[in-house]
């Protein structure tokens, strides 16, 4: 397939554009303080970030909790991040570079991801990503979420250009299951949050890459 006609590139967020793992952690670590309970690394935590806050808190608390009791903790976790949501998340490094070549060939770059608009929006707004993206579409946006692609049709109606003109980058098999549907071309990232046993060759991704400055031989 020819990567000269992509007039779009779409991004996951956590673990894809952001590194927000730092943030997501610390977070989670503060209620397990707050349980008395013994604090995890960012190492053991950071594979599930791009799963979402129920993956985060059911790893942190299901040796200690029921299931009942997960629910009440992840709002906990979630309201503690939102009020800390951009102490130490940055975009990934030479996300900057490439975000600015993009804009300078006018090619439109936005973002799709299941993190609700409640903490996408101010994560954006903080890190001043906001204004730049063409399009953001959260999982409350849509009456669907990844794996469905409907999130990535609604990104690429709003900016205009057509699904097969536009590269979808994600770090979960998520990802690439709804840009496959969506008609996109799929690329792992494969520097995000993606655990050492993955086997990345069976999410059936269109291409890989380990630094986001490789976006741009890509198109």
């Amino acid at each position: 397939m020819s990567f000269t006609k992509y007039k779009a590139v779409l991004f996951d967020l956590d673990g894809t554009l952001i590194d927000s793992a730092p943030d997501m952690v610390a977070s989670l670590n503060q209620i397990l303080k707050e349980e008395g309970l013994a604090q995890l690394t960012l190492d053991t935590l950071r594979p599930y970030v791009s799963k979402g806050g129920l993956a985060m808190t059911k790893v942190a608390f299901d040796k200690y909790k029921n299931e009942d009791d997960i629910e009440p903790l992840r709002l906990r976790f979630l309201d503690y991040y939102l009020h800390n949501i951009a102490d130490h998340s940055k975009l990934f490094d030479g996300f900057e570079s490439l975000l600015e070549a993009l804009e300078q060939r006018s090619i439109a770059w936005g973002v799709v991801t299941n993190k609700p608009g409640w903490l996408t929006d101010p994560l954006m707004a903080a890190l001043k990503l906001d204004k730049r993206s063409a399009v953001t579409i959260s999982g409350d946006t849509t009456a669907e979420k990844k794996p469905h692609p409907l999130p990535l049709l609604t990104a690429a109606e709003a900016i205009n250009i057509s699904c097969e003109h536009c590269l979808y980058i994600g770090d979960d098999p998520r990802d690439i299951e709804a840009g496959n549907a969506a008609n996109m071309t799929t690329v792992i990232a494969k520097y995000g949050y993606i655990s050492d046993n993955s086997n990345l060759k069976s999410w059936m991704a269109n291409s890989m890459i380990d630094h986001p400055a490789q976006i741009l031989d890509l198109i």
